[in-house]
């Protein structure tokens, strides 16, 4: 590419896969996941040159694309009695961990997916979800209790 864009396509071939994958986890659709993504990557491009001075950019296009996810899975969300139960995984074990994340609230899904999916340490997901960490913690803490509760349920 050329260098007019100054890093930027650099940056967006390397970060756009994860941004996707923690967006997917949070609304449960991979077309809504990238473009959710992708807006946040515009609003990265049109405020490149302050944002690719920052120290982790990929943090700030992360905790733009988690909210608009969590804004957008809050106003789509069925209610936990409209959602099916947990169905077999595809290994046919009963253990569908995609589905049980499926039941959890926005704010703990995207908890899990930074945590879990991209190993990212507390405090970084509190500083993308845009709260404290004792508050990344307890959503963490909810959303392993809720998935233990569900996976239980479902081996019963």
């Amino acid at each position: 590419m050329s260098g007019r864009d100054d890093g930027y396509s650099e940056f967006f071939a390397r970060e756009f896969p994860p941004v996707t994958r923690v967006c997917f986890a949070i609304v449960g659709s991979r077309g809504r996941a990238e473009e959710i993504a992708q807006d946040a990557f515009l609003a990265a491009f049109r405020h490149w040159r302050k944002v690719s001075q920052y120290e982790k950019p990929g943090a700030w296009v992360r905790r733009v694309a988690v909210r608009k996810a969590i804004r957008s899975r809050r106003s789509e969300s069925p209610g936990l009695g409209e959602l099916e139960p947990i169905a077999a995984g595809p290994d046919g074990s009963g253990l569908d961990l995609r589905a049980a994340i499926a039941r959890l609230p926005p704010k703990q899904r995207g908890a899990v997916a930074l945590h879990y999916l991209e190993d990212r340490p507390v405090a970084e997901v509190a500083e993308i979800l845009g709260c404290s960490e004792s508050t990344a913690r307890v959503h963490l803490h909810r959303a392993r209790t809720a998935l233990a509760g569900y996976l239980m349920a479902r081996e019963e």
